[in-house]
């Protein structure tokens, strides 16, 4: 039965994944129209191969609530290393003197979202929401040896063994991720985090679920922040 189960929600999440993947493409949404607002800032990391459209939905619903969201076209659709992208995002940090930053990540976003807070520039950070991120790496990384983007998730990566040493901003960071994920089967609980499991399944699917908005929420609120472990 967990074998089926699992099946399932492999299914409806590249169902969401390529729904998602086809709106971004038809999207001619201009991101600079969400940096209006006067509550915290909001910065927003997505995955390997995605654009900030992808996670529009949850861009909108965070602007809504008065937040400037910041999207960092240089990120393109994410396939440089962390470091290279980290270094974007710190850049993009003090260029538009952004301070009491939300990171809002999803996957490798996390990875690169880490490196900036453990960056000088990570004052600046006030917490990080991560969706399904691979903090302790993939094993599936290993079977892609002609594909240099994904096999940086190795557990054996030399960053994502630096990243998994640096424990001091971990309290700062909620992670999020469901039961099953067909591309981390490690997971992505990461110790002194705040680490919520959805009762459910999927890598890109789970984006969408209440809890991960409620937790952004929470994270941005003046009074707020992260919550013990």
């Amino acid at each position: 039965m967990r074998a089926l189960r699992n099946l399932a929600w492999w299914v409806a999440d590249y169902a969401y994944a390529g729904h998602w993947q086809v709106r971004a493409f038809l999207s001619r949404t201009d991101p600079a129209s969400f940096r209006a607002g006067d509550a915290l800032p909001v910065v927003v990391l997505p995955g390997v191969y995605e654009t900030w459209k992808f996670l529009q939905p949850l861009v909108a619903a965070v602007h809504e609530r008065g937040h400037p969201v910041h999207v960092i076209d240089l990120l393109r659709r994410n396939r440089r290393p962390v470091p290279e992208m980290a270094e974007r995002v710190r850049e993009y940090l003090v260029d538009h003197d952004l301070h009491d930053v939300v990171l809002v990540a999803h996957s490798k976003g996390g990875l690169i979202g880490k490196r900036v807070m453990t960056s000088p520039e990570g004052v600046r950070v006030r917490a990080m929401v991560a969706v399904a991120t691979p903090f302790a790496g993939s094993r599936y990384a290993r079977l892609l040896p002609l594909a240099p983007t994904l096999r940086i998730f190795s557990p054996s990566d030399a960053t994502i063994r630096a990243l998994a040493a640096e424990t001091a901003v971990n309290s700062r960071i909620v992670s999020l991720y469901g039961r099953f994920d067909p591309h981390i089967p490690e997971g992505s609980e990461l110790a002194g985090a705040v680490n919520v499991e959805l009762d459910t399944g999927g890598h890109f699917r789970i984006l969408a679920h209440p809890r991960v908005m409620a937790e952004v929420i929470a994270a941005a609120e003046p009074a707020g922040g992260i919550r013990p472990s």
